[in-house]
């Protein structure tokens, strides 16, 4: 941890200091940017102050003494609550402006994670509390050159099992020993571990009506045989099972058979579209100089699926950030569950999924990543699907 890049990015937020604050180690984000371990007991609230200038002060509870010891700075003990109080109030000093992991109205939820009490507490000294989401998103979302590797070979390896997996299901039909859903995700599945891949969730795959649920997940009771005249759709998530590896996530759709049905082929067409408008706005716009947020993307995709007539079937976000976790903590591409304000900067790496969902009838995405790279140019760091697969 670099107190001074910490301590420079405060001030660029014109900000008086980042506040750190865990019980039970309720704050994931916070723990990782200050490295600290999960393990060993956190039965009592600790603070760690890291002002804008000077030296960083940590609160601990004289029962769990050293909690922190591990990070720089003075440290101050407590026992009673209102000892937690007063000691809480000055090292806080004069009444400021102070960075929480909170968000005004939940706008973001990855990083709304101090509780409401804990803001009353700070705010009843004088503090205004500011969201941290600039700052968790500069120091634990943006990824180094080291982290992008890993995310280059996690999906050289997806997208190999990705064309094995449409020729397992190729195969099945030519041989007329259909698989089903359950049996291609179980495939997919395997061929992760056996290839030196982990993932949080198995992949959904879903045909006809069922991936008009965007999170349908497939069982041995709700699968269906895949069989010609079908449309498919495989969403697949993996990393490198290494510790500091990257997610690399994709979605395909495809069609059994050699004649994809107009309206289906019409879909998918209109969400590849959508999803490159999504980024040729984004690189013009960066190649240009100017700033991008999250939610502006999101605004030209939606608007081209609208425009297309099918802006009701849309009914999720455009992309999501990717890290350690498949949907990680920097800049979404929402402008539709939440409106995303951080800025799309150098190390962000997210999804552009678009979607088209009709109930009772089909299910189309088409899910690429991006990465920003340290020169301001966006990279799609894997294959892009152009048209659908037929797999006959």
């Amino acid at each position: 941890m670099d107190i001074e890049k910490i301590q420079a990015a405060i001030k660029l937020e014109k900000v008086d200091g980042w506040l750190f604050c865990d019980f039970h180690n309720r704050d994931h984000l916070g723990l990782k940017i200050l490295g600290l371990n999960s393990s060993g007991m956190a039965t009592r609230r600790w603070f760690y102050f890291i002002p804008v200038n000077g030296e960083p002060i940590k609160l601990v509870h004289r029962v769990e003494p050293t909690k922190l010891d591990s990070l720089p700075g003075k440290k101050i003990s407590y026992s009673s609550w209102s000892e937690l109080h007063r000691n809480l109030q000055m090292l806080l000093g004069k009444p400021s402006r102070i960075a929480m992991q909170y968000s005004p109205m939940n706008a973001i939820p990855y990083v709304s994670i101090v509780d409401g009490g804990t803001i009353d507490l700070i705010r009843s000294f004088g503090h205004k509390v500011v969201s941290s989401a600039n700052l968790v998103q500069q120091f634990e979302a943006l990824l180094d050159e080291d982290a992008v590797a890993t995310h280059y070979q996690a999906g050289k390896l997806v997208d190999m099992i990705l064309n094995e997996t449409f020729e397992e299901i190729r195969k099945s039909i030519k041989d007329g020993k259909y698989r089903t859903e359950y049996d291609i995700q179980q495939f997919i599945g395997r061929r992760f571990k056996e290839s030196g891949l982990t993932t949080d969730d198995l992949p959904i795959v879903g045909t006809n009506d069922h991936p008009a649920n965007p999170h349908f997940a497939p069982t041995i009771e709700n699968a269906r045989e895949i069989r010609p005249g079908d449309r498919l759709l495989i969403d697949l998530w993996a990393k490198l099972d290494r510790p500091g590896a990257i997610y690399y996530d994709i979605t395909w759709c495809a069609y059994i058979g050699a004649n994809p049905p107009e309206d289906y082929k019409r879909a998918f067409e209109i969400v590849r579209d959508a999803r490159r408008a999504g980024f040729d706005f984004l690189k013009r716009n960066l190649a240009s100089g100017k700033k991008v947020a999250g939610w502006e993307v999101d605004e030209v995709v939606r608007l081209y699926v609208s425009k297309a007539g099918y802006g009701e079937y849309f009914t999720h976000r455009t992309g999501h950030s990717i890290g350690e976790e498949v949907h990680g903590n920097g800049a979404n591409i929402d402008n539709f569950e939440t409106q995303d304000q951080r800025l799309l900067v150098p190390g962000c790496l997210f999804s552009l999924e678009p979607g088209i969902y009709i109930e009772g009838e089909m299910g189309v995405r088409s899910e690429l990543n991006v990465f920003i790279n340290y020169d301001y140019t966006p990279i799609v760091t894997g294959r892009e699907q152009s048209e659908l697969v037929l797999i006959q």
